[in-house]
């Protein structure tokens, strides 16, 4: 005995036509360059669309080569020890170098250069 879902087709099983499958294929094969271009546009426009969002928020604070500034303390560098009244901010560190807008090489006051490059959003002015 055979189950009714098998014996009983579907439409579009009962409509195909093997050789327009073949020439749709096709078909569609030529349009893929187009599809791939297309998507690639609006990938382009929608990262434009969240940068100018991002950068409408992001107010840069300049730095020059000299300044002092605290640097923020990273969940794994904080101590734990200290638990919620540990520091937040540490430093004085000098400006040694802009790297480019809103990005900065660091060295303690002892002249031994920091790893890595900071970000404006990690960095606070320090006055003394």
């Amino acid at each position: 005995m055979i189950p009714v879902e098998v014996g009983v087709g579907s439409l579009r099983r009962d409509l195909f036509i093997e050789e327009d499958a073949e020439v749709n294929q096709r078909l569609h094969l030529d349009l893929l360059d187009e599809a791939k271009i297309n998507s690639h546009m609006k990938l382009a426009v929608y990262q434009r669309r969240i940068a100018r969002y991002f950068n409408k928020k992001v107010k840069y604070v300049p730095y020059k080569v000299g300044d002092l500034v605290l640097r923020k303390v990273m969940p794994n560098t904080k101590i734990a020890q200290h638990g919620v009244l540990g520091a937040n901010w540490e430093g004085p560190y000098m400006v040694k170098a802009i790297l480019w807008k809103g990005t900065y090489r660091l060295k303690d006051l002892d002249g031994k250069l920091i790893p890595r490059a900071w970000n404006v959003e990690h960095l606070r002015k320090y006055y003394q």
